[in-house]
């Protein structure tokens, strides 16, 4: 496999793997993003599927064992990211006085 179609494989589950993240977070009760959470059984059934298909697609340019690696790894990352970006974005919205 030629080198550019491992980094588009790549990117184009990465970016899978981080929709899905946002896809469960926004199931969240505790979300921040949103003034009411998305109906979660169909947003962690997307999440989940678009899990699947960043590992699809991770498994194209990598190795399984790397793929799902890759994968885990890009999960805490996204699990971690998108608390903190609601909680940051929870301080600006609040007003001076408070």
């Amino acid at each position: 496999m030629p080198a550019s179609a491992m980094q588009t494989s790549t990117l184009i589950g990465l970016a899978l793997a981080f929709a899905g993240c946002l896809a469960c977070y926004l199931a969240s009760p505790n979300q921040r993003w949103l003034a009411k959470p998305v109906p979660a059984r169909l947003a962690r059934a997307g999440g989940v599927a678009l899990w699947v298909m960043a590992w699809l697609c991770l498994a194209q340019a990598r190795q399984a064992l790397t793929a799902t690696l890759l994968l885990y790894t890009a999960l805490m990352l996204c699990f971690v990211v998108l608390p903190c970006t609601g909680a940051l974005l929870g301080l600006l919205k609040r007003p001076k006085d408070a």
